[in-house]
């Protein structure tokens, strides 16, 4: 599964910055909302472009998809003096919340993965945790895994059309 996809600690590390510059002011916005931004970033990316942009290995958990690498290049970011992590207890759960300390490097993202990227952000960074948790079940890639298990990018291929956005209309 997923045997042409290579993680790339750099971009994804990336991919987590730019994220967070362009949606740290908003509410809504905290780890929940960070893990299925990245998500959708890489899955869109390889059903549009048949690659992921970071290759990230994102793994079927009760909320949703979460990206396995997250915590150690947060920490990365965090030790470089790139990103703030902080937390408070809200109803007995911590909620992370994210700022960015420097302009993100996006040098390794192409113009096309930016685009990616920020439709993504335009389409679905306004939903709030249990709304953008709940979203991510009804992707076939979270449908078809079981819990503890990796998503497999090959599966965009069969998404329902409201999570599609390829236009397969053109190739035919």
């Amino acid at each position: 599964m997923n045997n042409n996809i290579i993680y790339n600690p750099e971009k994804f590390k990336s991919m987590v910055h730019y994220i967070i510059s362009r949606c740290e002011f908003m509410d809504n916005f905290g780890r929940v909302v960070l893990y299925k931004l990245l998500y959708f970033s890489d899955f869109d990316n390889y059903e549009l472009y048949e690659k992921a942009i970071s290759g990230e290995t994102y793994i079927c958990k009760r909320m949703g998809p979460v990206p396995s690498h997250f915590l150690s290049a947060v920490s990365q970011l965090v030790e470089e003096g790139k990103i703030k992590e902080s937390s408070e207890v809200v109803i007995n759960y911590p909620k992370y919340k994210y700022s960015s300390l420097k302009e993100p490097d996006t040098s390794l993202l192409s113009g096309e993965e930016l685009q990616v990227i920020d439709d993504t952000i335009n389409r679905i960074s306004h939903f709030l945790s249990k709304e953008i948790s709940e979203y991510s079940h009804g992707d076939i890639p979270w449908r078809l895994a079981n819990e503890g298990e990796p998503l497999n990018y090959e599966s965009v291929f069969y998404r329902d059309p409201e999570y599609s956005v390829r236009d397969y209309d053109d190739l035919l």
